[in-house]
């Protein structure tokens, strides 16, 4: 009578599936019928899967199973393939103890960890001990028992060289991070050895460009080592610069010959001899144990060929390489060179990336604004880095912007298009252009860009991006808004009150024309000591609770923000509490505290557009400048400056005249309103010409000037140096 398989059970746990998947590999004998044993033989011809060569077929690739509690104890195994034979499998052992003994910190971690989050832990190369003392190398995953059982279910694959091959190749190519392409490749190395360790060239691991020329400089640094447990003192480690002699050295030993080639150093005292001292020796070779190497060398094809790197292999002295598995380390490392290369070029992306999203932040606020910003990109195996971007700089006429936007996509498109749209906005507003009004020229930008010969055939579009814009009047105290789909900010006033701004929503950038609205703008008071907090939704959104609740939270954290407190120290800290800890997206927070200028500091008039404006005007403002202590030279220049503005208003403009000085920093900020729209400009400056030539003389008279439009007509604007 048949002894029940497991597979007959009803139970559709791990282990049983794992089991039952046995029946088409292995003979129900067993270990037994694979061997040969008559008995066993006739009783499962039938159930035995045909194979053109069944040897090959029993050892081309085996699965076993061993359920463990929730001690990590054995309660049952399917071990009984004959690649597992000699594996010391006790029911109520524990599991580590099929382990070599520096792997088991790393593995029972790993058990506990699929134990508490049910997170399965698939397809890592793993060595388990043999009764004899020899190993076999097996892929292994971990996963939860299926209820109403507790525990774990392993599954172990031992695997032929070429299916191990083939199964590398697939898992090294799942990553664009450099480390992370590293560390698979060092795992899957593991197979043929006790120790593996990639070491790329320096220019490799941070993304640089690598060429032949430079080669013989080559630099080293470790980029994976597997196992993972504590190693000798002096050792190279993971993140460590290999010593510039023992780069000179691997590097000479692989390029014998001007061809890239493997190298085996066969036991301890050729090592030795090569290295040459006990400095490089502690510093290459793991442990004592650790007798014999093999170098190989990741090659990037071309004409000529590129050395990106080092793969090396450290076995005991009683296991030396035999030329079969020297050919399998050099395939498995020519398969997977082109990945580190891909990893590599990702690498300069995101660097590139990543370089100009920081340069996009802003560095200072002005005199009137302290302002603090935080970029946290998306995790490293994102498709590079993505668009999000803030800036804050001081305008020319005193006033400071304050830009957060997000451009949809992540990579070089985003990237550039993040760039160009900073920037116009950034030139825009310095051109005294209203939020608005910036807005609809970002607008008008994004759809040009995704026209189908830069946009739509670059594969890249930037419909749907994002942008808010802020400008703070520092003698007001109010700052006018303008949103494109952005979230809204959220104010702090100086008593603690914080919530989001009421923002109108409108679509975002590149809307289609029948969403298209004017953009609003929204004005609202900022007394000094107000914080203004913008952000991108990386910062807010979390699929597990409303955008709402998000925006919420931040504005409970903004409003803890002290007014002592250091700002920067404040946005890293507000990011730290609300960020995730995976984030799918960049996270961006710009604060802003609102200062403004002293009251002492300004003065404004309201005068009417008469023939007399000008002379009441240097009046004013001639007891302003004494009040100051203003120097004499600088005083003369400021009054003919305002008598020059005030008369061009009177002759071009309608309605009142407002005139404002501002003393800020090292210079004297004059503003004369009205209500034109006609725009001043600077001409030729004929002999005979009256036309404009008073802009002349407001030319050589100031550090710089300008104009800006308001709801209500514009202001002529220009800097003193005092």
């Amino acid at each position: 009578m048949d002894t029940p398989s497991p597979s007959s059970s009803s139970s559709s746990s791990p282990f049983d599936l794992v089991s039952s998947a046995l029946g088409e590999y292995i003979p129900r004998g067993g270990a037994a019928a694979a061997a040969g044993d008559p008995g066993a033989r006739g009783e499962t011809t039938a159930r035995v899967r045909v194979h053109p060569n069944p040897a090959a077929g029993l050892q081309e690739q085996i699965l076993g199973a061993v359920n463990l509690d929730r001690e990590l104890r054995i309660t049952r195994s399917n071990l009984d393939a004959p690649v597992f034979a000699g594996l010391d499998v006790v029911t109520g052992s524990p599991f580590v103890d099929l382990l070599p003994p520096w792997d088991v910190p790393t593995v029972t971690r790993r058990l506990r960890q699929v134990l508490e989050t049910g997170e399965a832990h698939v397809a890592r190369v793993q060595r388990l001990r043999r009764a004899d003392g020899s190993e076999l190398v097996v892929s292994m995953s971990i996963l939860s028992a299926a209820a109403p059982q507790e525990g774990l279910t392993v599954s172990l694959i031992a695997m032929a060289r070429r299916l191990h091959l083939y199964a590398a190749e697939t898992a090294i190519g799942t990553s664009l991070d450099i480390g992370e392409t590293a560390q698979s490749l060092a795992e899957s190395l593991l197979a043929w050895g006790d120790v593996a360790a990639i070491d790329l060239d320096f220019a490799v691991w941070t993304g640089e460009g690598v060429t032949e020329h430079g080669q013989g400089r080559i630099r080293l640094r470790r980029a994976a080592l597997v196992p993972d447990r504590v190693w000798p003192e002096g050792y190279v480690t993971e993140g460590d610069d290999l010593p510039k002699d023992a780069s000179h050295l691997l590097s000479q030993a692989i390029r014998r010959d001007d061809a890239a080639q493997a190298i085996v150093i066969p036991d301890r005292e050729s090592i030795e001899r090569v290295l040459g001292s006990p400095k490089l020796v502690r510093a290459l070779v793991p442990s004592d144990r650790s007798a014999g190497v093999a170098c190989i060398p990741l090659v990037l094809d071309g004409s000529p060929p590129v050395v990106l790197g080092v793969a090396e292999v450290w076995r005991r002295a009683d296991r030396p390489f035999n030329d079969g598995e020297l050919l399998d380390l050099q395939e498995l490392v020519a398969r997977t060179s082109h990945h580190v290369d891909l990893a590599r070029q990702h690498q300069r992306e995101h660097t590139q990336v990543l370089a100009l999203q920081r340069r996009l932040l802003p560095r200072t606020g002005g005199d009137t604004v302290e302002t603090a910003s935080v970029y946290q990109p998306a995790t490293p195996d994102s498709a590079g880095v993505g668009g999000d971007w803030v800036n804050s700089f001081p305008l020319p006429d005193g006033r400071t912007a304050l830009v957060v936007g997000d451009v949809v996509g992540h990579g070089l498109g985003a990237a550039a298009t993040m760039g160009q749209l900073s920037m116009e906005a950034r030139a825009l507003l310095s051109a005294g252009l209203a939020p608005d009004e910036v807005l609809e020229h970002l607008d008008k930008t994004v759809t040009m860009l995704d026209d189908a010969e830069s946009g739509l055939a670059a594969g890249y579009s930037a419909l749907g991006s994002t942008c808010c814009i802020a400008v703070y009047d520092p003698v007001s105290h109010r700052v006018a808004l303008s949103s494109a789909g952005h979230l809204p900010p959220i104010l702090v006033l100086p008593d603690g009150r914080a919530a989001p701004l009421a923002v109108r929503p409108h679509p975002g950038l590149g809307a289609e024309f029948a969403l298209r609205e004017p953009f609003g703008v929204h004005t609202f008071a900022a007394p000094p000591g107000s914080l203004l907090a913008l952000y991108t939704d990386g910062l807010v959104e979390d699929p597990a609770v409303p955008i709402d609740e998000g925006i919420g939270r931040l504005a409970d954290a903004v409003s803890t923000v002290h007014p002592w407190d250091v700002l920067e120290e404040a946005a890293r800290w507000v990011v730290s509490g609300l960020s995730p800890q995976r984030g799918r997206d960049d996270v961006t927070l710009l604060l802003a505290r609102m200062i403004g200028y002293r009251k002492g500091d300004t003065a404004t008039w309201r005068l009417p557009a008469r023939d007399d404006a000008a002379a009441r005007a240097r009046t004013l403002v001639s007891a302003l400048l004494r009040e100051w202590r203003t120097r004499d030279d600088t005083r003369d220049r400021v009054l003919l400056l305002v008598s020059e503005l005030v008369t061009n208003a009177v002759r071009f403009a309608r309605g009142p005249i407002t005139v404002r000085l501002i003393r800020a920093g090292h210079g004297l900020l004059c503003e004369v309103g009205d209500t034109g729209n006609g725009r001043p400009r600077l001409g030729r400056g004929e002999l005979l010409d009256d036309g404009g030539r008073g802009l002349h003389v407001v030319h050589r008279l100031t550090a710089r000037w300008g104009v800006r439009w308001t709801d209500t007509g514009k202001v002529v604007w220009a800097v003193v140096a005092r």
